[in-house]
């Protein structure tokens, strides 16, 4: 595109978003104005984080992923947003029954007393547990997170080298360019949405802010989708299990992937075929001809693939089904232990301590059982959602503007080279020597030199003469 084109493009200084009116004019209204860049699309539906939506509603209130932009003024050890305590209810209710059970029957009928000795034994044990859940969900939440900062990157690096340097022809086949470059950096957008619904076991292509992306791709997700079984709401006593924790009533996530009768394939792999392929077609049609720019496209395609793989891995390898058996085991046998141990100390005292250390072991391993899959809807999880939206923010950001040409944006009245040495502009030292530009620059080290002394070790007169004498030579 030409400089004459760029300048009649609409600058992000000219955009002007109106206000929205507080009076008269609602939601409801017909003059409704757009608030925000995401509503030029006027799209159907926007992803809303469930802590910023509206509902008091306690089930949509302990429901994620959490909103990282929203901030609350409750201490820590006050708030509910993100706390494991709905999962932490029955379990201490039985924690409860049997420590009022116990204390009772060594109140009233026999003592059972057991030598402190082996709390001191099975704490440590616990411990180490405890200790090893936790670092290794962590691990996986944080290895997640890697991945996902890689995407972004990946992305915005992808996007940057197709508007950038891939060019677009005079005429008709400039057009045709164009639209193609806008449909491949859609395609990068596509490709992290459709690697959430992969992660949370979501066949198909018919979810909102998604289908119209890829539904003119030819996949197996499209294919399939006509027999994909929908999704139910769950009941009010289910959904109630799975908030308070019950595995009864957790649903297998991979079910509606079980029930398919046709193949469902692979769509993120397939958006990178299409993208793979885009790539190949500037190459071979001479739109991106220096090979530097063709290596980056095809390494970007490859990273992507990358992370696909990597954020499959942490999916399909939790922590071995061994490991979590065992250590469920011994954190239920350290507390069903507790009240035979604490008796004698505390007498009745032995029901709130066995509720407050339960609630201390059993809580650290739920917190590891729920970040060990980073990708969920649990409160915890990344908000992948979110992260979608900003690599799409970015993207749009791109193709904002044609490419910028330097002869444009460096010789404007604004940009001043020598700042805070000289307040000229660029075409002021345009009309001046290159001797001029490089003593100019010599001096700013010079200046930099006197304004910030505390770089410069102590100096003994005679050298001070002779740096003082050098510098009036250079000078004359």
């Amino acid at each position: 595109m030409g400089s004459s084109d760029a300048s009649k493009t609409l600058k992000p200084t000219t955009i002007e978003i109106p206000e929205s009116s507080s009076g008269g004019s609602g939601r409801g209204s017909g003059d409704e104005v757009p608030l925000s860049p995401r509503s030029w699309r006027e799209r159907q539906a926007t992803y809303k984080t469930p802590s910023r939506r509206t509902s008091v509603d306690a089930a949509v209130y302990f429901q994620g992923p959490r909103d990282m932009a929203k901030h609350s003024k409750w201490p820590f050890f006050l708030r509910m947003h993100g706390s494991v305590l709905p999962k932490m209810i029955l379990p201490l209710f039985i924690v409860t029954i049997w420590s009022t059970a116990i204390t009772c029957v060594c109140q009233f009928v026999w003592e059972l007393k057991v030598s402190n000795l082996l709390l001191t034994v099975l704490g440590f044990v616990v411990g180490l547990a405890i200790s090893f859940r936790t670092s290794s969900a962590y691990e996986r939440y944080t290895e997640g997170r890697k991945y996902w900062s890689q995407l972004q990157l990946v992305g915005q690096n992808l996007a940057r080298t197709i508007w950038i340097h891939a060019s677009e022809r005079p005429g008709e086949l400039g057009k045709q360019d164009l639209l193609n470059k806008i449909s491949a950096l859609n395609l990068i957008v596509a490709f992290s949405h459709a690697l959430v619904h992969k992660l949370r076991f979501e066949p198909g292509i018919n979810y909102p802010n998604f289908k119209e992306r890829v539904e003119y791709l030819e996949t197996f997700a499209k294919a399939a989708e006509a027999e994909i079984p929908q999704r139910r709401e769950p009941g009010k006593f289910k959904a109630a299990g799975e908030y308070l924790g019950v595995t009864f009533a957790e649903s297998n996530p991979r079910k509606l992937i079980k029930k398919a009768k046709r193949p469902l394939g692979n769509l993120p792999l397939e958006i990178l075929n299409h993208l793979s392929a885009y790539v190949q077609h500037t190459i071979t049609n001479d739109t991106l001809t220096v090979g530097l720019y063709q290596n980056q496209a095809i390494t970007s395609v490859v990273a992507l693939n990358e992370v696909l793989i990597g954020v499959d891995r942490i999916l399909s390898t939790p922590l071995p089904i061994a490991y979590s058996i065992a250590i469920s085991q011994i954190t239920w046998v350290y507390v069903m232990m507790l009240p035979f141990q604490l008796w004698d100390d505390l007498r009745w005292v032995t029901i709130p301590g066995c509720i407050f250390a339960a609630y201390i072991i059993i809580g650290m391993n739920a917190i590891g059982r729920e970040i060990e899959n980073p990708f969920g809807n649990d409160v915890n999880d990344l908000p992948l959602e979110l992260f979608c939206e900003e690599l799409e923010l970015d993207i749009d950001y791109i193709m904002s503007n044609p490419p910028p040409h330097p002869e444009e944006f460096f010789t404007s009245d604004l940009n001043c080279p020598l700042q805070p040495l000289s307040p000229k502009n660029f075409m002021h030292w345009m009309k001046r020597s290159k001797q001029d530009i490089r003593d100019a620059l010599m001096s700013k080290t010079k200046a930099d030199m006197r304004i910030r002394p505390s770089f410069q070790g102590p100096r003994s007169e005679g050298i001070e003469e002779k740096m003082n004498s050098i510098e009036h030579s250079h000078d004359v």
